[in-house]
């Protein structure tokens, strides 16, 4: 009798897995049978139409619970004194640039150390003009977070199809000028102590008259020490296209359009002379990117961020692009730029699609050398989050894997920002969010006109998730019709209170009412060497108890808007800062030695 052979290690893995093919296809035939059924029984009924629920991959978790954090901030734009309103023109025809606006801005205007608020009005269409004549709107704070309004005294009592806003000191005067966006003509607006004076024609960034300025920022690209002007472009667009058109959702009839039916546009460049005068240096610096299959401007621009994010020492730029591919402007340092987003992995998702792309903003949120750009989304798209490895790109993707994508699917992300909300030294994540449809609700159920902002939390690398969903926000989390939000430390008591505009809406102040007790140390940066005197560009490295955090000097972030120059790094509870080292925009370094901490701090630079 012949004894049976044993199957040795790799014969029964071949017998496994033919023993599992086989099951597998008995599963599929029996799947496949049961459908056949299933549809000559229901083929000639009406099947009712379900909104699909989209959920975002989810990072593995560790066992253990998740921190419960309460960061509150509370409204207090009527005790405050702010009376905005912002005008989106709307009488019922639905045209696409009534549902983007508006932008707004902290700033100095008056030089008293206080941060000041600045709104960005839209306007009537002619032919459908209200009671009142829009305006934009300036308002002085008196250092104690009380606003009042200078719009007229100021000479900003004047209207347009306005969109976005930047702020820098371009003739180096010491008094912080405003570039205002529009759909039509932009405007420069020279400071002349607290009067504001337009200069657009005699320093020709006036933009052309049919296009459709969105962000816009002032940064020094070639390093001569004074700043020029990087502008946004959207979409080409005219109402009588618009109407052409006619963008339809089922269920409301006419919607507003989506970028997607509309030609692209080039954004624009302007270097400053110092004299007072730009020149538009669009073309000649690669800035002007064309679609090689059909010979037409491919982008489509809302948002930019202006960051060295390979640390050569010259700044680049960072474009959101509405369902195109965003751009990423790397600066040769030779006055030009080569457009390489692709290249470095932030054009397109972690699915390899354009975004709805709209607000946007950079930081080491980590407290390492990787670089993060935060980029909010459309509704139905995760906030994007790309990030580089080691300091190094190209950058990936992680929305998910931080935390972020499942609680930001649903949201429509206008404004994006990462502050340090609870001054522990890490930056958290504010995106604000709001719908186009009024009634988007009765088509899609999951989505809301208005919607709540969505602060989150940043615990650090020890957590589970990196950022946590802050639900005890206080009045941040009232929905809200969403678009520009910008931070500043209003009432200087050390944290960030921030400002939200609404479109066709209040806008709303929150003033942070944290109680942590944690330290913090606020700098200002002057340098007097050059006409860029707010260093805008410069990096900031501080370090206490073994942690390096790094900012980097450029109030544009968000989504068409302007934070503070002043730079707030949260301590915690450590209460003293072994190093801290200026960048200036030139690269030139400086050591401060043993600052005082719980401050504002003036640093200027040495000669």
């Amino acid at each position: 009798m012949k004894s049976k052979r044993l199957l040795t290690g790799g014969e029964r893995k071949i017998r496994n897995a033919l023993i599992g093919s086989a099951l597998t296809f008995v599963v599929v035939a029996l799947i496949v049978w049961s459908g056949a059924l299933w549809y000559r029984s229901s083929k000639n009924q009406i099947q009712p139409i379900h909104e699909a629920e989209v959920r975002a991959p989810v990072a593995e978790r560790a066992d253990r619970e998740d921190p419960k954090v309460v960061i509150p901030f509370r409204d207090i734009t009527h005790e405050a004194g702010i009376g905005f309103v912002h005008v989106n023109g709307a009488y019922g025809e639905r045209l696409m640039p009534e549902t983007i606006g508006s932008g707004v801005a902290f700033l100095d205007y008056d030089g008293d150390g206080d941060q000041d608020l600045f709104f960005v009005n839209f306007n009537y269409w002619p032919g459908h003009e209200g009671r009142e004549r829009p305006r934009h709107a300036l308002y002085a704070n008196d250092g104690s977070g009380h606003f009042r309004d200078v719009t007229v005294q100021s000479g900003m009592d004047f209207s347009d199809y306005g969109m976005g806003v930047a702020v820098g000191d371009y003739d180096g005067d010491g008094r912080q000028d405003l570039y205002l966006t529009s759909l039509g003509r932009n405007r420069l607006l020279h400071n002349e102590g607290g009067r504001f004076r337009e200069t657009t024609d005699h320093a020709g960034v006036a933009g052309g008259d049919n296009e459709w300025s969105t962000s816009a920022a002032f940064l020094d690209y070639d390093r001569d020490g004074d700043l020029d002007l990087f502008v946004a472009n959207y979409v080409k667009w005219s109402r009588k296209d618009d109407l052409e058109i006619d963008f339809r959702l089922t269920g409301l009839g006419r919607a507003y359009g989506a970028p997607n039916h509309f030609i692209g546009t080039h954004n624009r460049l302007y270097r400053n002379e110092g004299d007072g005068r730009f020149t538009d240096v669009s073309r000649i610096a690669g800035i002007q990117v064309i679609d090689e299959a059909n010979e037409k401007p491919v982008g489509k621009g809302l948002g930019v961020s202006p960051v060295d994010y390979d640390r050569d020492g010259w700044v680049d730029l960072i474009v959101a692009n509405d369902t195109v591919r965003n751009f990423l402007y790397h600066n040769r340092g030779d006055g030009s730029f080569e457009e390489i987003g692709t290249l470095e992995g932030i054009a397109y998702d972690r699915d390899g699609k354009a975004t709805g792309a709209m607000g946007i903003d950079s930081a080491y949120f980590r407290n390492s050398s990787d670089l993060g750009i935060g980029i909010g989304n459309f509704a139905n798209e995760m906030t994007s989050l790309f990030v580089t490895a080691e300091g190094r790109p190209p950058f990936a993707d992680e929305s998910a894997l931080v935390g972020l994508g499942p609680d930001t699917r649903l949201a429509l992300t206008f404004g994006l920002l990462f502050f340090d909300a609870d001054l522990d030294g890490r930056l958290d994540l504010l995106q604000v969010n709001g719908h186009l449809e009024h009634e988007i609700n009765k088509v899609q159920p999951s989505q809301h006109y208005a919607q709540p902002a969505q602060l989150f939390w940043n615990c650090g690398e020890e957590c589970s998730n990196l950022f946590h969903l802050v639900e005890a926000s206080g009045d941040l989390s009232k929905p809200m019709v969403a678009r520009g939000a910008a931070y500043a430390d209003i009432d200087a008591d050390g944290d960030l209170d921030l400002v939200v505009t609404q479109n066709g809406s209040e806008a709303r102040l929150f003033r942070n009412d944290q109680q942590s007790g944690n330290h913090w140390l606020r700098l200002k940066l002057i340098s007097n060497t050059d006409q860029n005197l707010d260093a805008i560009g410069a990096r900031i490295e501080l370090t206490a108890a073994g942690v390096t955090q790094h900012r980097v000097v450029m109030p544009t972030r968000s989504f068409m808007s302007q934070v503070e120059m002043v730079v707030t790094f949260g301590l915690g509870r450590v209460d003293s800062v072994d190093r801290l080292t200026i960048i200036w925009p030139d690269s030139t370094r400086q050591e401060v030695l043993f600052p005082r901490i719980d401050q504002l701090l003036e640093i200027r630079r040495s000669s």
